[in-house]
């Protein structure tokens, strides 16, 4: 439908205000999408209240069943999911197909992780006093959990908040990006037709300042889990106070190629790492420190792989390259390009503009102070730098205040665990970029890269509460 009204106790409630949803390839209207008002905001909260207070007690495999039915149902409509990706966001259909599968597996992951909840025995007589005790842990849903969501990922970042919530047995209540509310919106007849109970799924899209404080303090919330800026996500840990938080925020992840490794064996996968969906990616190779014996080598394979990407359409199947999300992204890619060259860096390729879009630029002698260098690019932009001694790149890699992934190429196994032990973020990958990510893996990041981890089960624990139990028998 071209108007999409908000999705509150399982029914479509009209907003007050409806904003035009443009497409960033083109420019056109694709839809008209309500605002959900502060007073939208404390409906969907209570509403969700309400209908965990009943949701709580649901056995955990029907919770798992609810999740399988929404795997299938998703399933049969996949390639119109796709589409709405393509749409709303400009991904290229290859790349949109991919994150439909993934988002398959996420809630898939989900239910099967609702039948394995377990709790601890703890021996009570290993202490004086606990003698004819029995002592366990017991994990239990909290209650109605806000979640915001980006709009890099529209269908599969939702599933790693969604999906963990139901299947510990708690309620949601989704604000989604306001570049992609499309993705969210779908899904709210589904899960309904799932089998999913009224209330336990709610979506508000609208605007983030408005909504946020609400989302973050309300009683009824108590858990919070968002993707997005270090900006917003410290402005949330604020507001929080004691509720639990997972952050997922950004990055500036780097790659290590080390002396040996051959450029051509790697050179497909880098460069899908640095410029897959334009480099919209939190984990995007953001910065490659390549050993002085093969950089020129690396650097020359690189620049000629990169001319290869097709740039064109979302829509046609051969693209790789499309639109950056709206012309704010563009014009401060555009800016943190000229800060750089004005330091001394050289743009070997690309950097230009073309409409929406910017032709994948890989720039080489970059000072370390420069914006592409410091603070998350979000784009299509690699700097390429050389290093000599591998404890001088991994010095380089944690002069950051950023840790969420970092990727090593080497043949060496002393050098892999040298950089597993001195690297300092949330994810090291060996003989990997550190764009890799599977959707059951623990994934999150130390320092202004987030609290917590996502990652099915690993957000699930983060959604309930550890409750103990002491049972004297005599």
């Amino acid at each position: 439908m071209d108007k999409w009204h908000l999705w509150i106790n399982g029914k479509w409630v009209e907003g007050k205000q409806y904003e035009p949803l443009h497409s960033p390839s083109h420019g056109a209207v694709i839809a008209h999408i309500a605002q959900a008002t502060v007073e939208d905001a404390k409906i969907a909260i209570e509403g969700a209240h309400s209908a965990f207070q009943e949701f709580k007690h649901m056995p955990a495999y029907e919770r798992s069943q609810i999740l399988s039915n929404a795997v299938q149902l998703l399933e049969q409509r996949k390639e119109e999911a796709a589409r709405i990706i393509a749409s709303e966001a400009a991904k290229p259909m290859k790349a949109a197909r991919t994150e439909i599968i993934r988002t398959i597996q996420t809630y898939q992951f989900a239910a099967e992780e609702a039948k394995r909840i377990y709790g601890e025995r703890i021996p009570m007589d290993a202490a004086v006093g606990g003698e004819n005790r029995v002592g366990f842990t017991m994990r239990v849903p909290m209650g109605v959990v806000s979640a915001i969501t980006p709009f890099n990922f529209p269908f599969n970042l939702v599933a790693h908040k969604v999906g963990p919530a139901i299947a510990a047995g708690n309620s949601i209540v989704l604000k989604p990006a306001e570049k992609t509310p499309l993705s969210s919106l779908f899904l709210a007849e589904l899960f309904q037709e799932a089998g999913l109970p009224d209330g336990v799924l709610n979506i508000i899209p609208g605007l983030g300042p408005e909504l946020g404080p609400i989302l973050n303090t309300h009683p009824y919330v108590k858990n919070i889990t968002f993707t997005g800026s270090p900006r917003v996500g410290k402005e949330i840990r604020k507001l929080a106070e004691f509720r639990k938080v997972t952050l997922e925020l950004g990055s500036n992840s780097a790659l290590i190629v080390d002396e040996g490794m051959d450029a051509d064996a790697i050179m497909d996968r880098v460069v899908e790492g640095a410029f897959s969906y334009n480099g919209q990616v939190c984990i995007s190779i953001q910065r490659i420190y390549v050993h002085r014996s093969l950089y020129e080598t690396f650097l020359k394979k690189m620049v000629t792989r990169t001319k290869q990407l097709v740039i064109g359409s979302p829509f046609d199947e051969d693209t790789d390259i499309t639109a950056v999300i709206n012309k704010d992204s563009l014009d401060r890619l555009v800016t943190w390009i000229s800060e750089a060259v004005g330091l001394g860096a050289k743009v070997e390729y690309g950097g230009t503009v073309e409409g929406p879009i910017m032709i994948p630029a890989i720039l080489t002698d970059v000072p370390h102070q420069a914006k592409v260098i410091q603070e998350e690019v979000f784009g299509p932009i690699v700097s390429v730098m050389p290093f000599e001694r591998l404890e001088e790149a991994i010095q380089l890699v944690n002069d950051s205040r950023y840790g969420l992934n970092a990727g090593v190429y080497t043949r060496d196994i002393n050098r892999a665990f040298t950089c597993i032990h001195e690297i300092e973020t949330g994810g090291v990958l060996i003989n990997d970029i550190p764009t890799f990510r599977l959707d059951h893996m623990p994934y999150g990041g130390i320092k202004d890269s987030g609290t917590g981890r996502e990652g099915v089960k690993f957000a699930m624990m983060d959604m309930m509460e550890e409750k103990f139990v002491s049972f004297h028998w005599r």
